[in-house]
């Protein structure tokens, strides 16, 4: 059985991700059990760990450090395969421009930036923040988890901000939306989205069957 946790600390589309997972679980024929919680010792016992998160990062942030989930996440990366999804992936950084400025977890080297309110392509019509919408994907370096997703596969985004890094070495896939930006970023056991693989359709999908069979090597 192949055991996948969740983390639930109130602040993303929980129900929507377990139910991907557990939909390409049964297609792929392979047993899967997915929780939602928050309880440590259940996650340790996972073989696999999902971190979402959906809405301002101050708040994240708040009821991430207020049930040590950050703790939690630490410990799942030296042992397991993390999926971090979108404000999940944030967390991950050092530091934040939302909400003036806002300390993250620390355990990927990055800062979280605002895609500004004079965003334009490369016309020079304006562009809506939040990039809200499909886009296209380009995978920079190769990754388990891109098995049979096509290079420039559309995903589904909804943020305001975006991860820079100066560790290029650690980035997977990026996007273009008036600058270009970190789509994707792998380190040691741990794969983050910047966009939502639950709301991306086939492209998605074929990603988290892909993290169910994935043993946490690059």
């Amino acid at each position: 059985m192949n055991k996948i946790a969740v983390i639930d600390y109130g602040m993303g589309n929980l129900h929507s991700v377990a139910k991907a997972v557990e939909f390409v679980g049964r297609e792929s024929g392979t047993p899967t059990e997915v929780i939602v919680t928050a309880d440590a010792k259940l996650i340790a016992n996972a073989d696999r760990v999902i971190f979402p998160g959906v809405g301002a990062i101050r708040d994240c942030m708040a009821e991430i450090r207020r049930l040590n989930v950050g703790e939690i996440v630490a410990d799942a990366m030296k042992s397991k395969p993390v999926l971090a999804i979108c404000v999940g992936m944030q967390a991950l950084m050092q530091r934040s421009e939302e909400n003036h400025g806002v300390d993250c977890l620390g355990l990927l080297p990055g800062e979280v930036r605002y895609f500004g309110d004079k965003l334009t392509d490369p016309t020079g019509a304006r562009l809506k923040v939040p990039h809200m919408g499909w886009n296209q994907v380009v995978q920079t370096r190769e990754h388990p988890l891109w098995k049979d997703v096509p290079d420039n596969s559309r995903f589904y985004f909804v943020h305001s901000y975006y991860v820079q890094t100066s560790r290029q070495e650690l980035v997977t896939g990026i996007t273009h939306y008036g600058t270009e930006f970190v789509a994707t970023l792998a380190a040691g056991n741990i794969f983050a989205t910047q966009f939502h693989p639950e709301k991306s359709q086939t492209a998605g999908l074929t990603l988290l069957r892909n993290f169910l069979q994935w043993d946490g090597a690059a």
